[in-house]
């Protein structure tokens, strides 16, 4: 996604291993960039698969019972929901799957063998925000005879959450009219901003134009962390396999975790029946590897609508 248009001040940063802009109607004050540097190290530190000192591998080489930040009981009811709404094509147990298909602490970028199906979720005990793993055992859990070890990711998810709580930090600290953009989900505050959808195949070309206003925009696409003939980022959890028939996503909604879980729900399961199973109200666009193209604007941020809070503007080039 590119931003047409951005606010006049702002600052650049690496987080989650991506480049993030922030733009601000006001120059940043040295202690609000810091406080921003701050809360995405202690995400990091807490939900990365990639490092050896974070909770997640922690609890991977543990079992636990590990305690996380207060944020992992959200995190994890919107995966839930993501996991029902999808048939349990969406887990955020996918992590040693993608590690086994290359993408893994090493980025190896190599497969280590056949593609495994994530474990049953049954198998992350949840006390508050306290989690452990539970052994595998067959009579206890529904599980795939061979699957993946117990390993969170929370790639679905986990920047758009990320995003929000940069916004809500932002707000704050009395930041209003802020544009934070993770490079692929982007939260919007204020004046409206205009954002290119990047073409799937074709990154000098646009397939569209969305305007965004006080809500978030969030998108996927198999042609982003790919690493090798049909290897990418973009798992089925019940088999381990990359996804084939989607290509990209783009959602727009009220937050940016949202956006982000849908945007990946999308390349499982059709709009229709994601709305009808979160009670999540979005617009979206979707192509498809055989290049056809699936668009709803979605509704506006209040209702009824008003010249304040208009319906989203997309602008769709066929």
């Amino acid at each position: 996604m590119q931003p047409l248009a951005a606010r006049p001040h702002g600052w650049d940063l690496t987080a989650i291993g991506t480049h993030w802009r922030i733009d601000t109607p006001e120059p940043p004050a040295p202690e609000l960039t810091a406080a921003v540097a701050a809360l995405v190290a202690d995400f990091d530190r807490a939900y990365s698969r990639f490092r050896p000192d974070s909770l997640v591998t922690r609890l991977a080489e543990t079992g636990g019972p590990v305690t996380f930040p207060d944020s992992v009981v959200g995190l994890l009811d919107l995966y839930e929901t993501l996991f029902h709404a999808t048939g349990g094509a969406v887990s955020p147990l996918v992590g040693a799957s993608l590690a086994r298909l290359g993408d893994d602490a090493d980025h190896t970028l190599r497969q280590q063998g056949e593609p495994l199906p994530a474990p049953a979720l049954e198998r992350l005990r949840r006390e508050g925000t306290t989690l452990a793993i539970e052994a595998a055992e067959p009579a206890a859990v529904a599980e795939p005879a061979e699957a993946a070890d117990v390993v969170l990711d929370f790639g679905a998810a986990g920047k758009g959450w990320l995003v929000d709580e940069v916004t809500a930090l932002l707000a704050e600290r009395g930041v209003t009219g802020a544009v934070v953009d993770a490079s692929g989900d982007l939260r919007v505050h204020g004046a409206p901003l205009r954002v290119a959808l990047e073409h799937p195949w074709d990154p000098a070309q646009a397939i569209g134009i969305v305007e965004v206003r006080d809500r978030a925009l969030a998108a996927s696409a198999t042609n982003r962390r790919r690493w090798g003939e049909g290897l990418h980022h973009v798992l089925d959890a019940r088999t381990g396999e990359p996804v084939e028939r989607t290509t990209a996503t783009w959602v727009l909604a009220g937050t940016a975790a949202v956006a982000d879980g849908v945007a990946t729900a999308l390349f499982h399961t059709e709009p229709e029946e994601l709305a009808a199973r979160t009670g999540v109200r979005f617009g979206y666009v979707r192509v498809f590897t055989d290049g056809t193209l699936q668009h709803a604007p979605g509704p506006p941020v209040t209702e009824p609508d008003t010249p304040e809070h208009p319906t989203p503007t997309w602008e769709i080039f066929r």
